[in-house]
């Protein structure tokens, strides 16, 4: 039985940049599909599900994070920047521009721009926010620049909505979360469960 996941994500999280390759290849591994689902954690998910932003997380917490950033980062052998200088960041735009690769060229092309927008965050150091940086994504990920005009539309801009809608409603509250036929796996340190689901 083939399984499809629902990848929930904010394109700024680090936590979605440590999974992403391990999750593009336990999925390939699985012959499981993948629908890319975009949202609005910060501004429509945390205010209900009592999500924080970084910043006024308590300290000991924030700390504690660091840490597990650069454990995660070794352990997977992820180069990445614990604070790089385009963070926080706002993901309305790069979160829009997935949608539209995935409206216009399908679940694939999403899944590489979302790779790429989540290393350029975290390895790269490059400004997310930026529409010189996300053309210059989409040509090094040999996507059509007009998606960059497509990902302003209405249709993705309710497409996005919807996403964010569909992520409270399944109970999801955090970056990444994978949904398997309603079941939560809620952080890239659960990719090991997911794998087993997809058995």
């Amino acid at each position: 039985m083939s399984h499809t996941v629902d990848y929930y994500l904010a394109p700024q999280s680090p936590w979605a940049y440590l999974g992403h390759q391990r999750f593009e290849s336990l999925l390939k591994n699985a012959g499981a599909s993948v629908r890319v689902l975009p949202i609005d954690l910060g501004g429509k998910v945390f205010p209900i599900s009592g999500g924080l932003p970084l910043g006024k997380r308590a300290p000991q917490r924030q700390a504690y994070r660091l840490v597990e950033l650069e454990r995660y980062s070794r352990h997977l052998a992820a180069p990445m920047h614990l604070k790089p200088d385009y963070f926080p960041v706002n993901g309305d735009d790069a979160s829009r521009l997935i949608i539209a690769a995935q409206i216009s060229v399908g679940e694939d092309a999403a899944m590489a721009i979302c790779g790429a927008i989540l290393a350029a965050v975290w390895a790269q150091q490059r400004n997310i926010a930026d529409e010189k940086v996300l053309a210059q994504l989409l040509k090094e990920q040999n996507l059509t620049s007009n998606l960059l005009a497509q990902s302003e539309s209405q249709a993705v801009q309710e497409r996005y909505e919807a996403n964010t809608q569909a992520a409270i409603d399944a109970g999801v509250f955090g970056s990444p979360s994978y949904v398997i036929e309603g079941e939560i796996f809620w952080g890239q340190d659960r990719l090991d469960f997911v794998e087993r689901a997809l058995r």
